[in-house]
């Protein structure tokens, strides 16, 4: 089986080959083809990943192309985790926002939007070809915004792309756990769009355990969320939101908390991987050695700066192993062979939210087999989410439509309605300020 991994050269590759290592299955990957528009980048993962594969037997094949034609061509999987303008491309969105005075987030506001606007495009380019040059493939979207992107890539790939995306699985684990419960065991009530969702229930043996941990402020407050967001909190929602939505429900707290950062999070991925990549240029250095350390001082700092502004303390080692590799591989397999699962995932909302159209990409339980993910049937979301969930989804449609059309007013109207920019005025400056310092959006006019 082959799989091809759009994004080839980024530095997470490796969680993905390791989680394939592991797999010996029958109808396993023999084949792994790594794209990437860098051939520097490129050769760097591939040292990484051959150090990883030394002495496993019936590792599977690793090539590298640069020519995304040849990347696609007879492939059974495709994984898309590009980043289109790089980390370069994402400090300068966390940056302009900031000057705005609003959230540069890489998912979430306007430095989501700015991602979206010059992602859709390249998104939607790889989705035609791979109707034309793969269409038996199923592709599994990584590339963030992932809800968008999903959406954009099922207008040409319809169900044979999906979303994933590993918060919903790390929350979901991380309550299970406070709670005693094996995370294996429990169904994980957990709806919303990506980065955009709350859990509502967690069942174990049919019993939703959720009321017993909204009942105890200590146990409430001993694990991430709990300390993110406060008890009072989350017990006023009933709910346990996303860690994304720190970013809505104390927004003010995690702009200021931005701004007076040494660096963002995109300038400090952008230096921290531009020392990885020129250590790795060195023939003599320890691939696999360098890449771990760097992983770990990564997964470290994640959103480091809305858990000092709420004051939540260093992450639980437990949250620092990712997992993102994990749902992909779970959800490869189920596909391939057939091994019917549950996966919280990105995909089209059929009738599933009856405030959303059928195309809108949602995020939800699906089960999962050899003829894709099926939304599961959720009860509707309560008055505060459906408002989120629908403004938020209604700035993604503009993103698409400015996309399609290089509309500048369009571009300015995506801005402009998201709830966390305040102004049209704002928004105006925001898209003058992206376009300036992004040439990918110079289709905007």
């Amino acid at each position: 089986m082959k799989l091809t991994i759009l994004g080839g050269g980024g530095f997470r590759v490796p969680l993905v080959y390791g989680a394939l290592l592991q797999d010996h299955a029958e109808g396993r990957v023999t084949h792994v083809v790594l794209h990437d528009l860098d051939p520097a980048r490129l050769s760097a993962v591939t040292r990484v990943l051959a150090e990883q594969a030394a002495g496993v037997p019936d590792a599977p094949e690793v090539t590298a192309t640069t020519d995304l034609d040849e990347a696609l061509r007879g492939a059974d999987f495709v994984f898309s985790a590009i980043r289109v303008g790089g980390l370069e491309g994402r400090a300068n969105d966390e940056r302009v926002a900031l000057d705005q005075g609003v959230l540069g987030q890489e998912t979430v506001g306007a430095g989501g939007i700015a991602y979206g606007l010059r992602t859709v495009p390249v998104a939607a380019d790889i989705a035609r070809r791979v109707a034309r040059l793969a269409p038996d493939a199923w592709v599994i979207n990584f590339t963030n915004p992932a809800g968008l992107v999903t959406e954009a890539m099922s207008r040409h790939l319809g169900d044979r792309v999906i979303g994933i995306c590993d918060s919903p699985v790390g929350l979901g684990r991380r309550i299970a756990r406070v709670l005693g419960a094996n995370p294996r065991e429990a169904w994980i009530d957990y709806v919303g769009l990506n980065h955009l969702g709350w859990v509502r229930g967690l069942r174990v043996a049919g019993r939703d355990e959720l009321p017993r941990l909204l009942a105890d402020p200590d146990l409430l407050g001993s694990f991430e969320e709990g300390k993110l967001f406060g008890v009072d909190w989350l017990r006023s929602l009933g709910a346990i939101p996303n860690e994304y939505l720190h970013y809505y429900y104390f927004n003010r707290e995690a702009v200021r908390a931005y701004q007076q950062a040494e660096k963002t999070r995109g300038a400090f991925l952008h230096d921290q991987q531009a020392r990885f990549y020129a250590e790795m240029r060195n023939p003599d250095a320890p691939a696999w050695k360098v890449w771990d350390r760097t992983r770990a001082e990564r997964e470290a700092t994640y959103m480091a700066e809305n858990r000092e502004s709420a004051g939540a303390g260093e992450r639980d080692e437990d949250d620092l192993s990712g997992g993102y590799e994990k749902v992909a591989l779970a959800l490869m397999r189920a596909i391939a062979r057939d091994e019917r699962t549950t996966l919280i995932l990105n995909v089209r909302n059929e009738r599933t939210l009856s405030v959303l159209d059928p195309d809108a990409v949602i995020e939800v339980p699906c089960l999962v087999d050899a003829n894709g993910a099926h939304p599961v049937t959720v009860a509707p979301l309560p008055d505060h989410a459906t408002g989120l969930v629908c403004a938020v989804k209604a700035v993604e449609r503009e993103v698409l439509a400015a996309a399609d059309s290089g509309s500048r007013a369009t571009a300015v109207k995506a801005f402009a309605l998201h709830p966390l920019v305040d102004s049209v005025n704002v928004a105006r400056r925001l898209v003058e300020g992206y376009t300036e310092v992004h040439p990918g959006l110079a289709y905007l006019r």
